[in-house]
């Protein structure tokens, strides 16, 4: 499998024990929808299958998995930092209805005060907030995506209205 044909949920953060036992990092919004049965890792340029035998999901974002053939921690610490992806066949059908602020990658924003900023490049998931990666002026700057700052989101246009607090952009463009 390519992987162009897989979808990217997490990585592997660390090892659990002694047995094998690894951590993944989830950064798909919703881990509880996918079908953890078997997972691809990325191992230099190629999907490699790691078939679950179990999995406990928390609440944090992470997971513990066992997978078949990995049963000590020598053959797991091989693994940590690969990232992890499942095939496009299995990526859960949103509702119609769903709009995520990762959505928003190429969208317009455009500030109130300031007009077009560009085309939003990147929409990055931290853990207190998203914040939207722009290339403004030959230079990128990022803002936060938060109810304070969105106006609008015009779904039909792809356009993102923002009010950007007064000073934020001079930070980046500063030097």
């Amino acid at each position: 499998m390519k992987i162009e044909e897989a979808f990217y949920i997490g990585y592997i953060t660390k090892t659990k024990g002694l047995k094998g036992e690894l951590q993944i990092f989830f950064e798909y919004e919703e881990p509880e929808l996918l079908e953890l049965d078997v997972v691809f890792a990325d191992i230099n340029g190629k999907l490699v299958p790691f078939f679950v035998s179990s999995c406990k999901l928390q609440n944090n974002n992470t997971g513990n998995f066992y997978f078949d053939d990995i049963d000590h921690i020598d053959k797991a610490q091989a693994l940590i930092k690969k990232k992890i992806y499942l095939p496009l066949s299995k990526k859960p059908v949103r509702d119609e209805d769903d709009f995520f602020y990762t959505d928003l990658k190429g969208f317009v924003a455009v500030d109130e005060t300031l007009g077009t900023l560009g085309e939003i490049l990147e929409v990055h998931e931290y853990p207190q907030q998203f914040v939207a990666t722009v290339l403004y002026k030959d230079t990128e700057i990022m803002f936060p995506l938060n109810d304070d700052f969105i106006i609008e989101i015009d779904d039909e246009e792809q356009i993102l209205t923002v009010d950007l607090p007064e000073g934020l952009l001079d930070i980046y463009l500063a030097n």
